[in-house]
């Protein structure tokens, strides 16, 4: 039954990926970086990223100004600093940036991991959550970067710096609730079993993660929105 259950969660995310994708070919985001970030956020929160690229994605395509990466008059939150108001919309779109690169870095790496037989310290679980942090990491600030380079017109190495600063915290912050879920899930809801990335249900275990990820990664979005040292997408 839960296989079943897996089969259609997955199937159904999948589907409203594609959605989303087949969308943004037809009507494609203004700032790039974000035909990727609805798509990839789609596959973990499935119906309600579908919902949530529709309700604010799309406005975001169509909206002037911020929305379509230009950069601000007067610099953003950036120049606004402590004083800027951050709505729970804004930290959790700012979350999907992250979210992106985590969940895509996840992917890949679980599979690497898994085809290669890496183990740290006798466990596929710990070699897991290293490298998945590192991929994470990565992708995530490309994300980031290709995000805030266009909003403040940053040179090559200010944008690279200014993407390290504004997402590293929000990435571990992501990490932080996949690795508790994934921990959960590794010794006490299948200890016996050890679910691989070749089933289904290690994947259904997975998409949880995510959620669990992006809901931990909310609250340091909004700080990280309120001190300026990222940028707001509304």
């Amino acid at each position: 039954m839960l296989q079943v259950f897996a089969w259609l969660s997955l199937g159904t995310a999948f589907i409203c990926a594609a959605i989303v994708a087949v969308h943004e070919i037809r009507y494609p985001q203004k700032m790039m970086v974000m035909n990727l970030v609805w798509p990839l956020t789609a596959l973990y929160l499935s119906v309600f990223g579908l919902l949530a690229y529709f309700r604010f994605g799309v406005p975001m395509r169509r909206s002037g100004g911020h929305h379509e990466g230009e950069p601000q008059p007067d610099g953003g939150r950036m120049a606004m600093g402590q004083n800027a108001e951050v709505s729970l919309i804004d930290a959790a779109i700012s979350a999907t940036h992250c979210g992106a690169g985590c969940v895509l870095g996840d992917i890949v790496s679980e599979f690497a991991v898994f085809a290669s037989g890496a183990v740290i310290l006798g466990s596929m679980l710990w070699a897991s959550f290293v490298w998945d942090f590192v991929a994470a990491w990565c992708l995530g600030i490309a994300f980031q970067y290709f995000t805030i380079v266009p909003m403040r017109r940053l040179s090559p190495n200010e944008g690279l710096k200014a993407a390290v600063k504004a997402d590293t915290l929000s990435i571990i912050a992501f990490q932080v609730g996949m690795y508790g879920w994934m921990l959960l899930v590794h010794f006490r809801l299948f200890p016996q079993s050890h679910l691989r990335p070749d089933e289904a249900v290690y994947w259904l275990m997975m998409q949880v993660a995510m959620v669990c990820g992006f809901i931990t990664s909310i609250p340091m979005n909004w700080w990280l929105l309120k001190i300026g040292w990222k940028e707001s997408m509304s």
